[in-house]
């Protein structure tokens, strides 16, 4: 049995990319390529969910691993693609973030609604007032 596993393992050590995908270099980031999907999706939710401080760190997380991944030999070129995209969705969400906390996105939200509230309301009143003048 041992001999067996040795073999497979040799057959798989002389191929580069077999090599490569049962290497930690290549599953590291594919396991952790969940996180940049999941923010880069979040960015279509509103952005009264969007929490500042795991935001701020995960901008730091991301960040850092984007430096460690150049820094390891051999350089993992995936594992920083994979948080080069976490860099950019999170930082997004700290913009949005910023923008409806601190610079008038929900006050400008909550004209706009005051606003389309009060079309519909004087719609609502043309309305009565084009059936009271046709009686």
């Amino acid at each position: 049995m041992a001999a067996l596993v040795k073999a497979i393992n040799t057959k798989i050590r002389s191929n580069a990319v077999l090599d490569y995908v049962c290497s930690t270099h290549f599953w590291g980031p594919v396991s952790n390529f969940g996180i940049p999907v999941a923010a880069v999706m979040d960015t279509q939710k509103s952005p009264d969910l969007i929490s500042g401080k795991m935001t701020l760190a995960l901008v730091i997380y991301s960040a850092t691993f984007m430096r460690y991944s150049l820094a390891v030999t051999p350089k993992n070129y995936l594992l920083f693609g994979c948080h080069f995209i976490n860099e950019g969705a999170q930082l997004t969400q700290g913009y949005r973030f910023l923008q409806w906390h601190n610079w008038g996105g929900k006050e400008k939200a909550d004209l706009a609604g005051a606003v389309d509230a009060s079309v519909d309301k004087a719609k609502e009143l043309e309305a009565k007032v084009k059936s009271s003048v046709s009686k």
